[in-house]
């Protein structure tokens, strides 16, 4: 019986481990998945990505002809996508799809206040394979602060980014209003970063609502520069809302995207990781006790002709079931109450009527209207009364 067992055993035991390797296996993407992701990236619509550029920081290089002149990495016609000061979700987002939509990639100088307001967009983006760099803690003017100060805006904006992206970010540096100091061109030297300036500019803070004009400034200035480095916000609507129009723009001009990425990771230290992680305590613990402690309701101002009013300003439903009602202004000053209503904590009581208003008083029930007594006349001053001639 034994040499019977022996082969039925074998083969159980075979179909078992088949069975548990094909559980362990991902299911195959469906078929119409893959085509509409090959459709979307078809290079007869998708600008995508001409070639990746990996850039050693070591030493702290610059790059971007409007203030450096040292280092020349593109060809004409080739363009580097960047965006600064986010994210902002409701517009990086639309920016994000976008790029996706073009398949194609670009570099990220996030503000690392930004960052830690919503660690989950930062984490799409690096998933979606762009590079992250970082634009200072706060935003701040470096030149107008001491070397120290500007030292913690810098090192506290690389941990509160690489502690949002949950992972090493590039050793990517923008100085925000391109406003670069001697010190700290030194100091990013001696941390391995590199620093990235422009060559063309959206100037899409000035168009924030314009869409056309951000879409405009870009072309007539690649027409002269024929390559470069591009700047946008990805906090500006007006960039949202152009970047679909803008790629198409450069692919049909035929220009081709460069997409940056670093030889090493960037570090970052430790006193700056630890003030980071402390801010991001406060926040969860901020959110923990109040779930909406991350939303802002502002009253918009009143809708132009043929825009829908929002839902928070019509007490509408809002996202997760919230219904916003918005009170009447009360009457009188702030801190008044109404006379028809009860003093605070005391509610009325069942069946009570309310006291009526007190009646209207007619104009000659008024009382008379005394006549000003008028002021007396000063006295002549004394020197005109001596020196004065009849």
């Amino acid at each position: 019986m034994a040499p019977m067992l022996a082969p039925l055993t074998l083969a159980a035991s075979l179909i078992a481990t088949g069975v548990a390797l094909a559980q362990q296996q991902p299911p195959p993407a469906a078929p119409a998945a893959v085509a509409a992701k090959a459709a979307a990236c078809d290079p007869r619509t998708a600008i995508g990505v001409s070639r990746t550029l990996e850039i050693d920081t070591g030493s702290g290089p610059r790059f971007g002809h409007q203030q450096y002149k040292d280092i020349n990495v593109l060809q004409d016609g080739e363009v580097i996508l960047t965006f600064d000061d986010g994210p902002l979700r409701v517009h990086t987002q639309a920016v994000v799809n976008a790029l996706e939509q073009h398949c194609t990639k670009a570099t990220f100088f996030m503000v690392g206040s930004q960052a830690a307001a919503d660690p989950d967009m930062v984490r799409q983006i690096v998933r979606k394979g762009h590079s992250v760099g970082t634009h200072t803690w706060s935003h701040a003017n470096l030149r107008k602060m001491t070397p120290m100060a500007a030292r913690q805006e810098i090192e506290l904006g690389f941990s509160a980014v690489t502690l949002a992206a949950g992972q090493p970010i590039a050793p990517f540096f923008r100085f925000p209003f391109l406003a670069d100091t001697k010190a700290m061109l030194g100091y990013m030297g001696t941390r391995n970063i590199g620093i990235f300036s422009i060559e063309v500019d959206g100037l899409d803070y000035r168009n924030k609502h314009d869409p056309q004009a951000v879409h405009d400034q870009i072309m007539s200035q690649l027409a002269y520069q024929k390559k470069g480095i591009l700047l946008f916000h990805d906090i500006q609507p007006s960039t949202a809302a152009a970047m679909p129009m803008i790629l198409r723009s450069l692919k049909a001009k035929g220009y081709r995207i460069v997409h940056m990425k670093p030889t090493a990771a960037s570090t970052t230290v430790a006193e700056f990781d630890v003030m980071a992680q402390r801010h991001f305590d406060k926040k969860r613990v901020a959110h923990a006790a109040n779930p909406l402690a991350n939303r802002a309701v502002t009253w918009p101002m009143p809708p132009k002709p043929g825009q829908q009013q929002p839902a928070a300003a019509t007490g509408g439903p809002m996202p997760g079931g919230v219904v916003a009602v918005q009170r009447a202004p009360a009457a009188g000053l702030p801190g008044q109450t109404s006379p028809m209503a009860p003093p605070p904590g005391l509610a009325p009581l069942p069946g009570a009527t309310p006291p009526p208003l007190p009646a209207a008083v007619g104009a000659d029930q008024l009382p008379p209207v005394l006549p000003r007594t008028p002021r007396p006349r000063p006295e002549d001053d004394w020197r005109n009364s001596v020196f004065r001639r009849d």
